[in-house]
């Protein structure tokens, strides 16, 4: 006969300690009791009429931070830490920006006349019977081409590098204060930061070193040899640009710009034309193309009518009308000195002076 604490029937076959066991795995412990966010009302408390048969417990305060908001504290400030130093240490550094301290390289070759330099009192004529006679005037010689899109760049991309070396051109060899020996700044401040140094240094110093001369940067001439006799200086020469690589543009500019020139002060004194031609390559990466900037690679620089014998690093003292060449010298070469560049000198071929 079963027990009082039996059920009906007994204990089932084949159950260890009969129902008590079944529900052992789901057992609440103390902690978990007490964790619980709904508790029974005791039954004095539930005397009271209306009242809830449970209610809400105050959750439990736990003295300091959890284990998982600690750990993403800490992860917040690891990723922040990490930003911090991408930003100021980039370690994946472009080449362009690693080549963007190279110094410019700057060539300036003198054109020296055989015979006497032809002058006429009309600049027009002399353009004329020149073979600067169909070249545009000012910016207008310095068209832009069609700028077409690259594998890594936009059109619009191309078109802001072609449009800041036209921007350098104009300014470094048509602006009438430039050209007049005065300020650099319109020039200066089209330059890449890293490059400023070099440019400030070249005038402050200017030398034939082939890294520091005024010349090779822009033109200008000696304000006490000569100036501007026509503001409309004729101007021939095309742009050109490439991808060099995924993160860099590079636009080559050729072009020849043809001065006419008087001695300084002398209004009535006769013309001249003084020619030059320049050769630039820059170079553009993704910062200099949003901050309008461009990074000048070279400058090959042909200037004449000029006397070999005279320093064109800082200036160009231009041969005006009547005047020769002499039998001057370029200066002279030390090859024991790693850093002095060789001294070039070239002939002003006769076709490139006018036929007056």
């Amino acid at each position: 006969m079963a027990g009082l604490g039996d059920p009906p029937g007994g204990t089932p076959e084949g159950t260890p300690g009969g129902g008590e066991d079944e529900y052992r795995s789901v057992v609440f412990d103390e902690s978990f009791v007490r964790a619980a966010r709904l508790q029974e009302f005791s039954a004095q408390e539930r005397i009271t009429d209306h009242a809830p048969a449970v209610r809400r417990r105050p959750p439990l305060r736990r003295a300091g931070l959890s284990r998982q908001a600690l750990v993403l504290v800490v992860l917040i400030a690891v990723a922040f830490g990490t930003a911090i130093y991408m930003g100021v240490r980039h370690p994946y550094q472009s080449p362009s920006a690693q080549r963007s301290a190279e110094p410019v390289r700057m060539t300036v070759v003198p054109l020296a006349p055989r015979g006497r330099v032809p002058g006429a009192d009309d600049a027009g004529l002399l353009y004329e019977h020149s073979p600067a006679a169909g070249f545009r005037t000012a910016a207008e010689g310095v068209p832009l081409p069609g700028a077409r899109r690259t594998a890594h760049f936009s059109e619009d991309q191309v078109l802001n590098a072609l449009t800041t070396a036209k921007n350098y051109i104009v300014r470094s060899a048509l602006d009438p204060e430039v050209l007049g020996g005065g300020g650099v700044r319109s020039v200066r401040v089209l330059l890449d930061p890293d490059q400023l140094p070099q440019f400030d240094e070249s005038f402050a110093a200017p030398a034939a070193d082939g890294r520091h001369a005024p010349t090779g940067w822009l033109v200008r001439f000696d304000p006490a040899r000569a100036e501007l006799a026509d503001p409309e200086i004729r101007v021939d020469g095309s742009l050109r640009a490439v991808e060099s690589d995924a993160s860099t543009l590079e636009v080559t500019a050729d072009h020849t710009m043809v001065y006419a020139l008087r001695p300084a002060g002398a209004e009535r004194a006769g013309t001249s034309l003084f020619t030059v031609r320049r050769e630039l390559h820059f170079r553009y990466d993704r910062e200099d193309l949003r901050m309008r900037q461009t990074h000048l690679v070279a400058s090959y620089v042909q200037a004449g009518p000029l006397s070999c014998a005279e320093d064109s690093a800082n200036h160009l003292r231009p041969l005006l009308a009547g005047q020769t060449a002499g039998t001057g010298t370029p200066a002279g070469t030390d090859p024991f000195t790693p850093d002095d560049a060789t001294a070039l000198c070239g002939t002003l071929a006769p076709g490139a002076q006018p036929k007056v």
